[in-house]
This record gives C-alpha cells, sequence and structure tokens, in this order.
C-alpha cells in the first residue's frame, strides 16, 4: 500500500515524522494522518514526500492497480484510483504540453529555412 511504503522510505532514511512534516510546511499530526491513510493525499503532497525522501513517485503505485482490483470497498481503493488517475491526466498533459513546443520550435525552424 502507498501508505505503508511511505512509512518505509521514511524510516529508510531515518527520518522522522515531524522532520518530514515541518519540511512541508504541515503540522505532524497531519502527516502522520497521511501516512496512515486517515486522510485523504494529494498528488501535490505526494510529489513532495517522494521529492523529500528521494522515492520515485511511479513506485509507490507498483502492485496497486492489482490489489484495487481485488479491494473495491472504497476507502483506500477509491483513493489509490483518484491518484492514479490524477497522476495519469498530470503525465498527459505534461506530454501534450512537450508536443506543442516541439510543433512551436518546428514551425519556427521552418520558418528559417524558408528565409522567412
Amino acid at each position: 500500500m502507498i501508505h505503508s511504503k511511505l512509512r518505509n522510505a521514511r524510516n529508510q532514511k531515518g527520518y522522522t515524522q515531524e522532520y518530514v512534516a515541518e519540511s512541508l510546511g504541515i503540522s505532524q499530526k497531519h502527516y502522520s494522518r497521511l501516512e496512515n491513510g486517515k486522510s485523504g493525499i494529494t498528488l501535490e503532497y505526494l510529489e513532495k514526500i517522494c521529492k523529500k525522501l528521494e522515492i520515485e513517485l511511479q513506485d509507490l503505485f507498483a502492485n496497486e492497480v492489482k490489489q484495487d482490483n481485488h479491494n473495491q470497498s472504497g476507502g483506500f481503493a477509491n483513493s489509490a484510483y483518484l491518484i492514479v488517475n490524477e497522476f495519469s491526466e498530470k503525465l498527459v498533459e505534461q506530454y501534450e504540453k512537450r508536443l506543442k513546443d516541439k510543433e512551436d520550435e518546428i514551425s519556427f525552424l521552418r520558418s528559417l529555412l524558408s528565409g522567412k
């Protein structure tokens, strides 16, 4: 589960909940609730936590989709589904932006070649 992976990564770094919470600008109690799955966690916080713990965001989701298919009781399953969707949407947005940037660059280079 994502929450236990976060806890394990934090423990491997030797960080306390207080230390990570302080770096995120939140209380230790709030961080504890995020890490224990008692509070919803946004992609923004996941990205910040992963950066602090020096882990890859996608590593948190390894095996989660399989578990989600077997655990449709709500709660974490729905939370994981929403996070995966949000993450996927963000990747698509980044990909589309890169494509647009490439198209603009190609247009610019073509205009240079044609002398316009």
